[in-house]
């Protein structure tokens, strides 16, 4: 049985690369570049005043015992270059506004009396002060966005000041998603006796979504090994990667590992040491990647968080797919046997300048409610007994839509 990070290293390696594309910079948000963003021009474009108040050349203030200069004309934005400035005097200046040619200081008008055209000075500035210059966050022909980077929103505002109005992307991966079981029903469906409604499908197109997909979830196969067969058939048709929900263990109508093979699928491994989620199917049919989830929703849950929510990213060429780890302060009980890497479903809060981590009461893997209050896993390895309360442990967030 491989370790999560053997099992995580294949999933991985020669992930294929789903192709590009060219969007409207509006569309980018949670897609991943395929090349360098370059700046097309300097920002700011100009030099500009950081603050309201009087431009003006240090040394003219310096040489007056009063700090008290005359005040000529203004300079405010939208209103294109303003007059050079003369010697001896000061320019009346507003936030954003481009400095005139001669100035090297902005002082704040906090720090200004002003008496008509005259203007008095608190204090002898700093040279430069509340000035920002030309080219000082991005110079022209700087990568303002690397290949690889899954553009954030707040990154929009970036691309824009460069005017990246169209960006080259990674495809999005087309994602079938296929669940099995007889018991299984639509939510708003008529129940009946034994059944079950299906959680699994629409959380995974959820999180298949925030993770740059496009699924396509396709209805029930039921606990047959000729239906999973046609429904897996179907779904490896027009699709990057396959997602499979319950019928992988070994009980008398479990049959999607069967029925895999049946389809075509080059079968790598079937079981991975952690806790829950220990059967995952994980294959290949052609270019397309298949990976089997265990049928229990928080098993379904945290095996596609672990392994397939990287396998996506790395399709798209992320630079960074694998969740990062943090440390934090365990504030409560955990129930660990050793043996398997336990992922244990926390809330984590700010407390007293500490980040601390509360396990959440329900830890089954057929309950739905933990993954759904919880934002992190701690992470307790599989050597160790429970770590106590008070103790530092290991854990990575959930994906964030």
């Amino acid at each position: 049985m491989l370790t999560y990070d053997e099992a995580l290293t294949r999933v991985l390696a020669d992930a294929p690369f789903t192709g590009r594309e060219r969007i409207a910079l509006a569309d980018a948000p949670g897609r991943v570049l395929c090349d360098d963003v370059l700046a097309r021009a300097p920002q700011p474009a100009f030099d500009h005043s950081a603050m309201d108040g009087y431009a003006l050349r240090l040394d003219d203030l310096v040489a007056r015992d009063d700090r008290t200069l005359a005040v000529e004309g203004e300079s405010r934005t939208g209103a294109g270059v303003p007059a050079a400035l003369t010697e001896g005097r000061a320019c009346r200046i507003f936030t954003g506004a481009m400095v005139p040619d001669g100035a090297d200081t902005v002082v704040m008008q906090e720090e200004v009396t002003r008496d008509g055209d005259h203007a008095t000075f608190a204090r002898v500035p700093k040279r430069g002060e509340h000035i920002r210059r030309r080219g000082e966050d991005v110079r022209a022909g700087d990568a303002v966005l690397r290949a690889g980077t899954r553009v954030t929103h707040y990154q929009t505002a970036l691309l824009a000041s460069v005017e990246a109005l169209k960006v080259t992307v990674a495809r999005r991966p087309a994602v079938a998603i296929v669940s099995t079981g007889d018991e299984l029903r639509e939510a708003g469906d008529e129940a009946r006796a034994g059944s079950v409604v299906d959680a699994n499908g629409p959380a995974l197109a959820a999180l298949v979504r925030a993770c740059g997909g496009a699924p396509r979830v396709l209805p029930f196969a039921r606990d047959t090994l000729a239906d999973t067969e046609r429904t897996l058939t179907e779904a490896l048709t027009q699709s990057d990667l396959v997602l499979t929900v319950g019928g992988v263990s070994v009980g008398d109508h479990d049959v999607v590992r069967a029925a895999m093979e049946r389809a075509g699928v080059s079968l790598d491994f079937w079981k991975v040491a952690i806790r829950p989620g220990k059967p995952l199917c994980v294959g290949t049919a052609g270019r397309t990647r298949v990976l089997g989830l265990p049928g229990n929703p928080s098993s379904a849950l945290l095996t596609f968080t672990l392994f397939g929510a990287p396998l996506l990213r790395a399709m798209q060429g992320d630079r960074a797919p694998i969740a990062p780890r943090f440390e934090a302060t365990l504030d409560g009980v955990i129930r660990h046997q050793p043996g398997r890497l336990s992922f244990v479903r926390a809330r984590r809060e700010f407390v007293g300048g500490t980040v601390v981590v509360r396990p959440l009461s329900n830890q089954a893997s057929g309950a739905v409610t933990s993954f759904a209050w919880a934002d992190t896993l701690v992470l307790v390895p599989a050597e160790r007994e429970a770590p106590a309360s008070g103790e530092r442990v290991q854990c990575m967030g959930l994906i964030d839509g």
